[in-house]
């Protein structure tokens, strides 16, 4: 391989000039393109649901920071509210992930699969995991019903507030499944 210093050519600065390119349009583009309005405003809902509890994490952190560092003085209520609140921005991201199709995954072998088994085996693979979800959110709901009335340590706030996440994450996910598993039914017929 020859250098290519000026940038011009086929060099390695070309090639990382194209992946740096077909990467950011890939980042920039917006995920929710060619689908419904619909579909478009629930993915909006979730994200804003996100952002907001994201930038109280980040917010939380910093006043906490700040204070324990500049002031001497610290939040223990705020480490506690982190901490709640982190399944819920889990649980949103589990569901755009699952409605975006973004999920993590390794198709290297069904790739190689003929076109039919291929289709058959993505269907069966978004009802498992329909089904795992919906299971998880029962089991949590089981949790929450045992636990959910205890009270935090310093905020005094039901636990409950917070761990339903682990029963309304999963069950909005495993719904997204579903309404999935139905579009790509209905498309192979």
């Amino acid at each position: 391989m020859t250098s290519d210093p000026g940038g011009r050519g086929d060099g390695p600065a070309a090639l990382a000039r194209e992946v740096e390119e077909a990467t950011r349009s890939s980042e920039l583009a917006d995920p929710d393109a060619g689908r419904s309005h619909f579909d478009r405003t629930i993915n909006r809902v979730a994200e804003t649901f996100g952002g907001l509890i994201l930038a109280l994490l980040v917010g939380l952190v910093f006043v906490n920071a700040f204070s324990r560092y500049l002031l001497g003085h610290s939040f223990i209520w705020g480490d506690e509210l982190i901490i709640a609140i982190i399944p819920w921005l889990a649980m949103a991201g589990l569901f755009l992930a699952v409605r975006r199709r973004q999920v993590i995954r390794i198709d290297f072998f069904v790739a190689k699969l003929p076109a039919g088994p291929r289709r058959a085996l993505g269907l069966f693979s978004e009802l498992l995991s329909a089904v795992v979800l919906a299971y998880l959110a029962w089991v949590s709901l089981g949790y929450v019903q045992l636990f959910g009335g205890d009270l935090t340590v310093y905020l005094k706030l039901p636990t409950g507030i917070f761990t339903i996440s682990f029963v309304v994450g999963p069950a909005l996910a495993s719904l997204a499944y579903l309404v999935t598993l139905w579009r790509d039914a209905r498309d192979l017929a």
